[in-house]
């Protein structure tokens, strides 16, 4: 009898059990993401953490909504249709703040912007010797990343080219340089036997961020629960990208943009990892996503050199280091 009614518990305490994970399963909270453009490997460890259940573990139920060329997420963010967004850098979160939108960068997913700028050989091989020559560039760049080649190297506006955001004029001119993106126009370039001298501005003393989480500031107060899930699902997703099997993600990245490739994903990948664009830097103590006041600080006061922003503008409103520098998602034994 005894043994009968041991039985009989242990089933009624795995039916709770079950009924519970059900429950849990079915209250996930739905949470709207849109990235700064179509899916690509620089989104990897997001379309990972969906592909592989892991925002489903943090209680997430993830839209996530591929940007591009006629998307404005920023506009989507403020107006509250979405919960977060990527902003691509730094100004973005300060632009926030320069217009008063309570806006607020809750993670930097890269430690370095991948932006770069493309020369043949024969133009040099710094961003130095690229002072004075022609150089094709966007209207987006001229207000963002140009600010610091002109005050880092002296570049001047009587440089600037018109860029229509192809490689073709590249390809056509020896004498060209260009804008470009770590992971996608060298890749084109090289594609058409091209071997061009890549830049990374981030290793030149460019320090924004790249790739940051954006919610507003009133989710990131009422709501600091779900932020956080949010901010450490995405972290974990993006360990498992680039440390683990991406193949999951690479999955989903090509379902939301059948013009990406194979090739083209493992060359993002591999970049993103030669190049340390997700865990170098203060990431390397305290985990993918990690931000820091100093380095906003330099950032911030660059650009105020540049005329860019007001030196009494409130810097601080652009972001929080709440949900980061936690180490969620480390490697064990990782320093």
């Amino acid at each position: 009898m005894h043994r009968k009614i041991r039985t009989f518990l242990n089933l009624l305490f795995a039916t709770f059990l079950a009924g519970l994970v059900q429950s849990q399963a079915g209250s996930a909270e739905t949470v709207n993401f849109g990235t700064d453009w179509k899916a690509e490997a620089e989104h990897g460890g997001y379309y990972q953490a969906l592909a592989t259940g892991i925002y489903k573990k943090h209680g997430l139920d993830v839209n996530l909504r591929p940007g591009g060329p006629q998307v404005n997420h920023a506009q989507l963010l403020a107006a509250g249709v979405l919960d977060f967004n990527i902003a691509s850098n730094s100004f973005v979160p300060l632009n926030f703040v320069q217009e008063n939108i309570p806006m607020v960068a809750v993670a930097a997913m890269f430690q370095k912007d991948p932006s770069v700028l493309i020369a043949h050989p024969a133009q040099g091989d710094s961003l130095a010797a690229l002072k004075g020559k022609p150089i094709m560039i966007g209207s987006d760049t001229r207000v963002t990343s140009w600010q610091f080649l002109k005050q880092k190297f002296g570049y001047s506006d009587d440089q600037i080219r018109p860029y229509a955001f192809s490689v073709a004029p590249f390809l056509a001119d020896p004498k060209a340089v260009q804008q470009g993106y770590l992971t996608s126009e060298p890749f084109t370039i090289e594609r058409e036997g091209v071997k061009p001298v890549v830049l990374l501005l981030a290793d030149a003393g460019y320090t924004s961020y790249g790739g940051l989480i954006e919610t507003s500031a009133k989710l990131a107060k009422e709501q600091p629960d779900l932020v956080q899930r949010f901010v450490d699902a995405s972290i974990e997703g993006w360990y498992s990208y680039l440390h683990g099997d991406p193949a999951p993600g690479n999955a989903l990245i090509k379902k939301d943009n059948p013009e990406m490739t194979d090739a083209l994903l493992a060359y993002g990948v591999d970049k993103m990892k030669e190049y340390g664009i997700v865990d170098s830097g203060d990431a390397k103590a305290n985990g993918i996503g990690a931000m820091t006041d100093a380095r906003w600080k330099d950032f911030f006061e660059t650009m105020v050199q540049a005329r860019l922003y007001p030196a009494e503008l409130g810097w601080r409103k652009a972001y929080t280091l709440q949900f980061v520098n936690k180490r969620v998602g480390m490697p064990p034994g990782a320093k």
